[in-house]
Formats: C-alpha cells, structure tokens, sequence
C-alpha cells in the first residue's frame, strides 16, 4: 500500500512534519504559496525548547542548529513580595 500525504505551508512545522514522514517512507507533498526564498529567508525562532530539539536531532535536520545554535539554560522571573517584576 502506498500512502501519500500532503502538508499545508511549509513553514516550520510542516517541513518537519514532512521530513520525519520521509524518514518513515511516507511520500509527503508540501504546498506552500510563497516562494521558496521567501521560506527559507524567514527566520523563524530565537529559542528552541529541548523536546523541539531533540525532535530536530531524530529527523535529522539539527546539524546547522548544532554547530551554529548557542545553548541557553531557562530563563529566570524575579517577582516582589507584590508579585510585580522586580528591576
């Protein structure tokens, strides 16, 4: 049986969803409206959460995150006693 899948957008998400269906041997199609520059022109994300890239390490798609991706350790909220942002 032959499955064929077919994405809508390629932004983030659905090249994703595409290369990890590819992985599996699904045949996938992705549309997408604009053009291909414009895609891979937009920068997308500033942080990337682990369970984010440990799914982009799987897909096997990490390799430019992995040598030009700088690693953050959370972020941190200081409240007041009134619960307001303390400075």
């Amino acid at each position: 049986m032959k499955t064929q899948v077919a994405i809508i957008g390629a932004g983030p998400s659905g090249l994703l969803l595409g290369q990890l269906l590819h992985n599996a041997g699904i045949h996938t199609v992705i549309l997408e409206r604009q053009t291909p520059q414009y895609v891979l022109g937009r920068i997308r994300a500033g942080i990337l959460e682990s369970g984010t890239v440990d799914l982009l390490r799987e897909a096997g798609v990490a390799q430019r995150m992995d040598a030009e991706g700088l690693v953050h350790h959370g972020v941190e909220f200081l409240l007041t006693a009134s619960g307001c942002p303390s400075h």
